[in-house]
């Protein structure tokens, strides 16, 4: 396992890769990077880092597309499962069984190191020369409401007695040079936290962090327990301490070799009006909605800072590629606790983690003995129903596991030929994700709606299931390998 201890190092082993695109023309911060870094994200190019912003200060740059699908053939998880510490050609299952593992571990908690080791103190502003307007701060898509200085950085914050840190991202837009304003949703962690600072009248103090080790946001975008410190998650994935040092104004810490950090305190009150942004459904929305103020009281940046740039819409982008990796991983873990057999659960990334697909072993029945396809797909219902991250999906759909949930080819045929019209499914009611546009108007104003659980199992092997028509199954294996022979010969 090889962990990049920062955004820099990171960027480097995509370059060796060959995953990365050094744009060296002048780039404005103003939607020009964006467009750029989108049409990265549609195309499946080598990932953006610009270079020669203008307007910015000597040496800023904007990096796009962290950790949207590679360009690399055969490689399409490597720039997160790289993020993660794992070989740039791991598999959607093996990412997602890892995450999953990974849940299990001892929490690793974090080194605080002093100011004169953490490279984001470099430099450091405070008071009124802690302003945004030292930076060009990226305007994601032309319909938004602002310049969003937070698509792909992690908000630290603290519950009042101190016992639980939380590392989250949720998207943040400028209001002016000292203040922002974003998303804070009560059903996310950061959301609880914020309405225990609320209920006591005070502002919560907050850090919003850019860069760092490439493992911080892509945790951050994972739903983990309720309780659980992302630092001491990403310790026990890295075998070794995540370095953190305090910040200036604020008692909390942040990662030592981030590249900004913005300091401060969020309102008690929703104040200011937020939006609209292009989300992560595909759609560019029109709402805005009434939000907390970030108060900025100081930043500390490294020399030459690079700020991570997300621009979130059709899939696939870092919206779908890390949430539905983490939600994935999230049900997987909740599924086997539970002592069901289940070889692995997916989000299809072209589905905008709309859906998700939980695939099981044949050995299943030998598991589950009194068990029919029904029962069995009742029991993971059951969980599903129960579980946070099950019910941030619209459709789940259960198949065995000879398709591979991120193989779209595959997936498409296993659905299409195994789900029936009408037959083999139940609907739960009950929390919904807000911005999933499948639901009404009304559904995502209340969060309720609800959760369609689909299972296709085949019959037991010699009790009528049918083998597959496929190069693989359909021919012996020497008149496969003189056909392999063949084609690889043109």
């Amino acid at each position: 396992m090889t962990c990049y201890p920062d955004l820099r190092t990171f960027i480097e082993a995509l370059d060796t890769l060959g995953d990365v695109q050094h744009v060296t023309e002048s780039v404005s911060a103003d939607l020009e990077a964006a467009a750029i870094t989108r049409l990265s994200t549609e195309r499946e190019t080598p990932a953006p880092l610009f270079e020669n912003v203008s307007g910015a200060p000597s040496g800023f740059r904007l990096f796009g597309a962290p950790a949207s699908l590679s360009s690399v053939p055969g490689k399409p998880f490597a720039r997160i499962a790289l993020a993660l510490g794992l070989p740039p050609e791991t598999t959607a299952g093996e990412l997602v069984d890892h995450l999953a593992r990974a849940r299990t571990f001892t929490p690793v908690p974090p080194k605080v190191v002093a100011s004169e080791e953490a490279p984001c103190k470099q430099n450091i502003l405070v008071g009124e020369a802690a302003t945004l307007d030292r930076f060009p701060i990226p305007r994601v898509h032309q319909d938004d409401g602002g310049p969003y200085p937070n698509t792909w950085g992690i908000i630290v914050a603290k519950t009042p007695d101190g016992s639980w840190t939380n590392w989250s991202i949720a998207r943040i837009m400028q209001i002016d040079g000292r203040h922002m304003t974003g998303q804070i949703q009560p059903s996310q962690h950061i959301g609880r936290i914020w309405e225990e600072w609320a209920k006591l009248g005070q502002p919560m103090p907050f850090a919003l962090v850019q860069g760092g080790d490439p493992a911080i946001p892509v945790v951050g975008g994972m739903p983990l327990p309720d309780g659980v410190d992302e630092a001491g998650y990403i310790g026990a994935l890295h075998g070794e301490p995540l370095k953190v040092v305090p910040c200036e104004t604020v008692d909390l810490d942040v990662p030592a070799s981030a590249e900004v950090v913005i300091e401060g305190h969020l309102s008690p009150g929703r104040d200011a009006v937020e939006g609209p942004f292009g989300e992560f459904n595909g759609y560019a929305a029109s709402e805005t909605s009434q939000q907390p103020v970030y108060t900025i009281a100081a930043i500390t940046y490294r020399d030459a800072p690079i700020w991570p740039v997300v621009a979130e819409g059709r899939p696939v982008d870092e919206c779908h590629t890390v949430i539905g990796a983490g939600q994935s991983s999230a049900l997987l873990a909740e599924l086997r606790a539970a002592g069901l057999p289940i070889s692995t659960v997916w989000a299809p990334l072209r589905t905008a983690i709309h859906w998700a697909v939980v695939t099981v072993p044949p050995q299943w029945r030998m598991v589950l003995a009194k068990a029919d396809p029904a029962e069995f797909a009742r029991k993971i219902a059951d969980v599903i129903d129960a579980s946070r991250s099950g019910r941030k999906f619209s459709h789940i759909f259960i198949l065995d596991d000879d398709i591979d949930p991120a193989d779209d080819r595959d997936l498409l045929w296993g659905l299409a030929t195994r789900v029936h019209p009408t037959d083999h499914r139940e609907v739960r009611h009950g929390r919904i994700h807000p911005l999933m546009y499948c639901y009404s108007e009304q559904e995502r104003h209340t969060v309720r709606g609800p959760l369609t659980i689909v299972h296709a199992l085949q019959p037991a092997p010699g009790h009528g299931r049918m083998a597959h028509s496929s190069f693989y199954e359909a021919y012996p294996p020497d008149v496969q390998a003189r056909a392999t022979a063949q084609i690889n010969s043109q």
